[in-house]
Formats: structure tokens, C-alpha cells, sequence
């Protein structure tokens, strides 16, 4: 109030860096004694008078519907207080979750499963597959595109693809609601407010100002509390009661009733020269558009960021994309389209390195040309510096590289794998970013080292697959994180820079996947097209 109440300088004169006391200083975080001691409050930890707390039985296929219950002996279950029919499923209402989690055991539901108990990953798989034998609408075209693949010296082919992710938070989704009397507030981790209010005014019926959202702590987010569905649910629970609700998913639920990255393919081809430079590349990319944004002119710039907005100056490139129409639940996840298309994308042209007779580094320096395309290669050439590109290494190590550029920001990584008996082994992974001007740089480093975790785990094991409309994987035993005894070494260097800051949440998760991808190329001759990397033998 007081700075509001300041004249504005006409010419503001800015500090000299050399001046900065805590712009770009390592700097201790906040909020790290809260969350050691237990005072940090997440929406799990959250208790108002009279909240109960519930669970729901929702149709195990995507987009079924309620046929009907018989609650009778979920009502003998000791704790539970209520059985109540939402639009979303059936939610049983108890003392503790526990006992609501047994009371739902313990229901006799029919579902009216609908036309997606017929659909599997098989039956995806084929519809993208024939959707990508069309060139699809145009998400970039530069030069003759795809007809210079005709005269190029020779053609390159390949197919890619990423299956559906789920996001898999440590604190599975939970949110307390007390919607009555004509008001409606609600207590969540959320990553977007805004969001998470339209969703409970909509549920709750009620105009913006009789809404409140109580915004916490959340225990791992990667695009899944964007508001989703668990907003929604509590607020019909506890609208449908008139007392206070909180909703907490099983991992069981977290896992099968996500909104999941899109499954993604890929029909990857290019043109080199007489000399083994690229002359032409081209994707035809199949993928289910993003919850947000969605298609513009038939296009879901989500779908081919990664492959559409690549730096490298190519003559001749035409980028094509499907929308194949299917109805499983979709969100962002963790850096988005980036997340797959990364992959396909600097996978690729380590192939077309590997056909020209290329060091894969320096196909990417001369390629690498522009003002945005200068701060990506001197990630690169930092990257490869710290981490001896070119120089002998342990025996049995080999080294593989990406980058990419994405929310503004610059990376690449090189990392280092051995593969021993078929079992792959990533040992370290040296990763440069220009993110612009640095607030804070333990930040990056922190988050630096969460992206290449992530991503890591996703590229080694992660997949939703889909069976009768069902997601199949159920808990972490079929969903399996990355462990400690697995970790990397992860060494990341800050390219000095005085830009406008950009994104570091998300931009170290795409270039994991292709980096190790490209080093069990280097390791075994194998390419690795399709994710997770189980799908292979690498023996």
C-alpha cells in the first residue's frame, strides 16, 4: 500500500549487477524447516469442524457411466456415516479414510462401461499409426518440405513413440470442501488457483465472490493440479451432505483416474546430402491435444512443440499433426509436448549423425544457427566441455547428447551409461542451461536435478498401458520411480546470462530420455524408438 502510494520514476535507472547483493547468490530456502518438522500444512493434513472424510468408486473405464448400487453393506462398515451418488461415481463418506476406503470395498455397483471398453493400447496404437500415413495439418512448413525428401542423396526413416504418462505425486490428489449456506470454500495444492476456482464455482454452482480457495502446500504437482477432477468431486460431496469434505485418492486411484500425458507417434523422415548433411526434415506426429489451449485450426501446438520449434537451421522441413480423437483423459505433465517430442526429435538426429558419418556435437553445431539458436549452442558447448566430449572414458562407458529449448529457456545434457549383461546403468549426466538472469541459483540446480529424476524414471519404466478401457497399472509396483541406489550423478553448470529469466520447473525433463537413448546407441548399435526403454533387450 505504501509503494502504491510513490510517484512512478519517469526514468528509472536500474542497479549495476556488480552492485546485485542477492540477484544470482546462492540463497537458503524458505520454507525447508516447515517442511522438516511437519508445520508445513498440505491439503492432507488439513481438519475443519465436522469434515468427514470420503473416497470414490468411479467406472475402472474412461468415460463410463453409473448404472447402479446397492450400499447396503458398505453402511455396516464401521465409520461409515454416508453413501451418496455424485456425477463423477460414488462416494463413500466416513469417519476416517480408512473406513471409507472399506465401505467402498464392500459396494455393489453396476457400470454401464460404454463404447471405450473396446478400446486398448493396441487399438490406439493402430489409429495413430494410420493417421500418420497422411501428412496431417501443417504445424510448420519451411522450404519444399516434404517433396525434398524426393531429391535428396538419401532418405532416412523412423518410427517413434511414447506411451500415456501418469504424473504420480508423492501426495496423491486431496482436497477439503465445505460447500454450503451459499458459500463455497475449498483447501488445495493447486499450480493454478484461477483454475481450481472455476472448477468449484461450476460444481458448486455459486458466482466468483461466494468462492474461496485456500491454496497449500502440495506434495508433488508436474502438471496434474492444474484443478482436475479431485476439485470438482469434493465440492459435489460435500454440496450433496452440507458439511465439510475431504477427498483423498488411493494410489490406486491416483494411478488409474489420472488425466495423463497423451500417448504419442511419430513418423520421423529425413534427406541428407551427398556429404551426409540433413537437407530435409519431417514428422507426421499423432497425438491427443493437451486439456488446455486446445486445437487451433485443427492444430494443438502442444502436440508438436519439441519437433516444430527445433533450432537447427534444416532447408527444408515440413511438421504435420493428427488429433486421433480418442477419449482417454488427457493433461500437461511435466514440460508438456517437449516430454515426448524431445525425444523423438534428438534421437532422430543422432540417426541422421549416425548416417552421415557425423559426430553427433558437431551435426548440431552446424546446424545450430540465430540469436535464440546461439544460446542453445553454447549449452552445448558447455555441456560438452565439462563433460570431456571426445575424451576417453571409464571402460564400458559411453556418452550420448540432446538439447533442447523450451519456456525460455536452454539445455543440453550428455549422459554417461555402461550396459552390462543387457542391464543399462546411467552413471552421470552433465547438464548446461541458459535460463537468462539467475534469481537464485541453487534453485536451478535443484530443479535441474528433480526434471532429470523425473524424466528419468519416466524413460526407463514409466507407462499407462490401456486394456478394455482400463488403465492397467495400479500402484508403483507396475509404476516404478527411479530409486536412490539408481540416481545419477547429476553436475549442472549456469550459463551466465543478463536475458530475461526463463522457466526451469520443466526445461530439464525433455533431453534426458534422448541423451541415454543415444548412449546405449553408442554402447550396444541398438536404437532406442520406443519408451519406456523395459520395451527393449539390451543384452
Amino acid at each position: 500500500d505504501a509503494a502504491g502510494k510513490l510517484p512512478v520514476p519517469a526514468n528509472p535507472t536500474l542497479k549495476d549487477p556488480s552492485q546485485f547483493r542477492l540477484l544470482g547468490k546462492p540463497m537458503k530456502r524458505r520454507d525447508t524447516a516447515a517442511k522438516s518438522t511437519g508445520k508445513a500444512e498440505y491439503a492432507i493434513d488439513v481438519k475443519r469442524p465436522d469434515m468427514l472424510n470420503a473416497v470414490i468408486a468411479r467406472s475402472p473405464v474412461f468415460g463410463g457411466k453409473l448404472a447402479g448400487f446397492d450400499a447396503t453393506k458398505a453402511k455396516t462398515v464401521p465409520g461409515v456415516r454416508h453413501v451418496v451418488e455424485i456425477p463423477e461415481g460414488v462416494a463413500v463418506v466416513a469417519d476416517n479414510t480408512w473406513a471409507a476406503m472399506e465401505g467402498r470395498k464392500a459396494l455393489e455397483i453396476r457400470w454401464d462401461e460404454g463404447a471405450n471398453a473396446a478400446v486398448s493400447s493396441a487399438t490406439i496404437r493402430q489409429r495413430m499409426s494410420e493417421l500418420t500415413e497422411k501428412p496431417g495439418v501443417s504445424g510448420r512448413a519451411v522450404g519444399a518440405g516434404e517433396a525434398a525428401l524426393a531429391t535428396s542423396a538419401r532418405r532416412i526413416d523412423a518410427i517413434y513413440e511414447a506411451p500415456y504418462l501418469a504424473h504420480a505425486p508423492m501426495e496423491p490428489h486431496t482436497c477439503v470442501a465445505d460447500a454450503r449456506n451459499g458459500t463455497c470454500e475449498i483447501w488445495a495444492g493447486t499450480q493454478i488457483p484461477g483454475i481450481a476456482h472455476s472448477n468449484a464455482m461450476e460444481a458448486a454452482g455459486l458466482p466468483a465472490d461466494k468462492v474461496q480457495v485456500h491454496t497449500l502446500y502440495m506434495g508433488g504437482g508436474f502438471g496434474s493440479r492444474g484443478g482436475g477432477a479431485y476439485i470438482e468431486e469434493a465440492v459435489h460431496i460435500s454440496k450433496a451432505l452440507g458439511i465439510p469434505i475431504k477427498l483423498t485418492y488411493s494410489r490406486e486411484d491416483d494411478l488409474q483416474h489420472d488425466r495423463y500425458r497423451p500417448a504419442a507417434f511419430a513418423r520421423m523422415a529425413a534427406g541428407l546430402d551427398a556429404e551426409g548433411w540433413p537437407v530435409a526434415w519431417t514428422a507426421r506426429i499423432a497425438c491427443s491435444s493437451f486439456s488446455f489451449g486446445g486445437l487451433r485450426n485443427g492444430l494443438d501446438s502442444e502436440g508438436v512443440a519439441g519437433v516444430a520449434d527445433v533450432l537447427y537451421a534444416f532447408p527444408n522441413v515440413y511438421v504435420g499433426y493428427h488429433e486421433p480423437g480418442l477419449t482417454i483423459p488427457t493433461n500437461y505433465w511435466r514440460s508438456v509436448g517437449h516430454s515426448q517430442n524431445t525425444f523423438f526429435a534428438e534421437s532422430f538426429l543422432d540417426e541422421l549423425a549416425a548416417a552421415g558419418g557425423k559426430d553427433p556435437i558437431e551435426l548440431r553445431r552446424r546446424l545450430l544457427s540465430g540469436a535464440n539458436a546461439a544460446r542453445l549452442l553454447g549449452a552445448l558447448n558447455l555441456a560438452a566441455e565439462k563433460a570431456g566430449w571426445g575424451k576417453p572414458l571409464p571402460a564400458g562407458h559411453f556418452q550420448g547428447v540432446a538439447a533442447v529449448n523450451c519456456f525460455g529457456s536452454f539445455n543440453a545434457q550428455i549422459a554417461e551409461v555402461s550396459v552390462t549383461q543387457g542391464k543399462l546403468r546411467v552413471h552421470r549426466v552433465v547438464s548446461a542451461v541458459d535460463c537468462g538472469q539467475v534469481a537464485n541459483p541453487d534453485g536451478v540446480v535443484q530443479q535441474m536435478e528433480s526434471a532429470i529424476v523425473y524424466g528419468l524414471s519416466a524413460a526407463l519404466r514409466g507407462e499407462i498401458t490401456i486394456d478394455k478401457g482400463r488403465a492397467q497399472q495400479t500402484n508403483f509396483h507396475q509404476y516404478e520411480p527411479l530409486r536412490m541406489s539408481e540416481m545419477p550423478v547429476v553436475e549442472t553448470y549456469i550459463v551466465p546470462s543478463t536475458q530475461a529469466p526463463g522457466g526451469m520447473g520443466e526445461v530439464g525433463t525433455p533431453a534426458i530420455a534422448p541423451a541415454v537413448a543415444n548412449a546405449v546407441f553408442k554402447a550396444t548399435g541398438k536404437r532406442i524408438r520406443k519408451l519406456p526403454f523395459s520395451h527393449e533387450s539390451l543384452g
